[in-house]
């Protein structure tokens, strides 16, 4: 059963659309990927999930109920892009307090911050002040408020945020072992390259409306091209090759990149170099990365408002 699911979401402010008719289902225990430019809608819908704003229509399903914050708070974890911690207070009083917050009791809270704590190597931070933190500092003590209660529902704009690559990657670690231990996430980021590795499922959004939901390898295949590399080993490419089957770019003497003309298919490409007699090394498809998806579909939604499926090859 989908742990979240929105059906035709709509939230407008004065003349603007910021949520404009948008639905989509996550499943327990995925990571998703909620993607779009700047000012797309993507905060607004957050803020809808979460219960911060109620939309002006359309339906929020949490858990198999429509969705009620008074209710369903308690199971979401979420860490806005603006950071949200006390500067003045201490951190291991600050993680403390959040953690009580969302319901566990003084000695749960306790045993759970000091778990995370020795996890993501913090004990020594206890007594320091949330001002007194450097940036990837704070972005760590911000993911463990947000995540130390177990809820249903982890909510991360921006996670890596000002953190260095050996903190980036721990941080990561953890984003699997909480799907891995039943946790849904929905991961919002401008790094498209973060997509790619750590999401199962995407949506894509801009001038709030949806212009792109599927798996991530649903949309790479959806949006090819009929690229493919080609490596040699037996000796230099001939000058003159079959433009009609594919248009050609070289790389050195016995390497190519294809674009494969439509009416034509991947055997009829082998069969022509094979007849050259030309030992083919490898043959492998090139697909695009989701950052060309990204501004491809972006920039086409500047002049339609068309909406794009993938759909499973």
């Amino acid at each position: 059963m989908p742990l979240l699911e929105l059906q035709n979401l709509k939230k407008y402010y004065a003349t603007q659309k910021a949520v404009d008719d948008i639905s989509f289902t996550i499943e327990q225990g995925s990571i998703f990927g909620l993607l779009g430019p700047n000012g797309a809608g993507k905060t607004t819908l957050l803020r809808m999930i979460t219960g911060i704003f109620f939309p002006d229509d359309g339906t929020i399903t949490f858990d198999g109920q429509p969705f009620n914050p008074l209710r369903d708070i308690q199971k979401i974890g979420y860490m806005p892009e603006e950071r949200g911690l006390y500067k003045k207070m201490k951190i291991g009083e600050q993680a403390l307090y959040l953690a009580q917050l969302k319901g566990l009791s003084r000695d749960e809270a306790m045993t759970k911050v000091k778990w995370w704590f020795q996890r993501l190597q913090m004990e020594s931070w206890w007594n320091k002040k949330v001002e007194d933190l450097s940036k990837g500092m704070s972005q760590k003590l911000q993911f463990v408020t947000t995540v130390l209660h177990e809820p249903k529902l982890i909510i991360l704009d921006e996670p890596f945020s000002g953190l260095d690559p050996v903190n980036a990657n721990l941080i990561k670690d953890e984003i699997f072992g909480l799907s891995q231990r039943g946790s849904t996430i929905i991961f919002s980021t401008h790094r498209m390259e973060q997509v790619e590795e750590i999401c199962d499922h995407i949506v894509l959004v801009n001038l709030g409306k949806k212009i792109l939901d599927g798996t991530v390898q649903q949309v790479k295949h959806t949006y090819k091209q009929n690229l493919f590399r080609l490596t040699f080993s037996n000796r230099l490419l001939p000058e003159h090759l079959a433009i009609h089957l594919f248009d050609v770019k070289r790389h050195g003497e016995k390497e190519l990149t294809i674009q494969l003309n439509p009416d034509y298919s991947n055997n009829d490409v082998l069969q022509y170099f094979i007849s050259k007699d030309l030992q083919i090394e490898s043959f492998n498809e090139i697909f695009p990365s989701l950052n060309e998806i990204f501004i491809r579909l972006v920039e086409g939604t500047h002049s339609t408002t068309r909406t794009f499926q993938a759909v499973e090859q």
